[in-house]
């Protein structure tokens, strides 16, 4: 019966289970996050050469004309050395790691969550998956707040592919779109998207994109030639007039 056991545990029926349980599902940028990971034997002795979890979120990459949902690995950890788990045994192992300062929040379309796995010697590795919400520092809540007090709703936020030299740590960057309300802007820009570079307690790094709205033949050729879009670079530290400092460099590529 053991044999048949193994198996079975081989092709993942019967196997042993992993099953994470983290102490808060709801994080600032930054945070320590904790829980455990408890391990149940299946119905035969199996070996478990690792036990992993991986912070990972969700991105759109364009191919071929389309955009595609990729997943990006954050921050990966190894839990343990390899080990025997017999039949119907227990384990139980906590963890604690750091959420990273560009770890993107879970607003609009943007997924994170925690994978956690087992990689079992020739079986088929099992997985458990725990989605947590992030939220954004006090500073970076405080720069979307002074954009939408300019006159600016809040549309769409999603991660995409990031070009190259403005790549940080991950393959994406997560963009923040907003559209003018208000009269100073509506009529003038298309749009504006903020993307933050780069981010601390006390300070961030970000990117503005001005999309200035198509008026007459000459900006309609800047358009076509995607001339109409201005890139402003900043950085913002607390204690800044940051709506004063907003406004300036949106202005100045009107």
């Amino acid at each position: 019966m053991s044999f048949f056991n193994k198996v079975l545990a081989s092709v993942g029926i019967g196997s042993a289970t992993v099953d994470t349980k983290l102490q808060y599902t709801t994080y600032n940028v930054g945070d320590v996050v904790s829980g455990i990971v408890e391990i149940k034997g299946g119905n035969a002795e199996q070996q478990i050469d690792t036990i992993y979890l991986n912070l990972c979120a969700n991105y759109l990459k364009e191919v071929n004309d389309s955009k595609r949902n990729e997943t990006a690995v954050l921050k990966s950890m190894k839990l343990n050395e390899a080990f025997t788990i017999r039949a119907n045994e227990f384990h139980s192992i906590p963890f604690s790691f750091v959420l990273p300062t560009d770890v993107p929040v879970t607003l609009g379309q943007t997924r994170v969550w925690i994978q956690t796995g087992l990689d079992i010697k020739a079986a088929v590795d099992p997985t458990d998956k725990d989605y947590i919400e992030i939220k954004p520092t006090p500073l970076a809540t405080e720069i979307i707040h002074e954009v939408q007090q300019l006159g600016f709703h809040l549309r769409k936020v999603d991660c995409e592919a990031a070009p190259a030299r403005y790549r940080q740590s991950y393959p994406f960057l997560q963009e923040f779109e907003f559209v003018p309300t208000a009269n100073t802007y509506r009529g003038r820009l298309d749009e504006l998207e903020l993307v933050f570079l780069s981010q601390t307690e006390r300070s961030a790094e970000i990117l503005l994109q001005v999309d200035r709205k198509v008026r007459g033949l000459a900006s309609l050729l800047s358009e076509a030639l995607d001339m109409d879009e201005s890139f402003v670079r900043l950085t913002i530290s607390e204690g800044d007039s940051i709506s004063a400092k907003l406004q300036q460099a949106i202005n100045k590529h009107m």
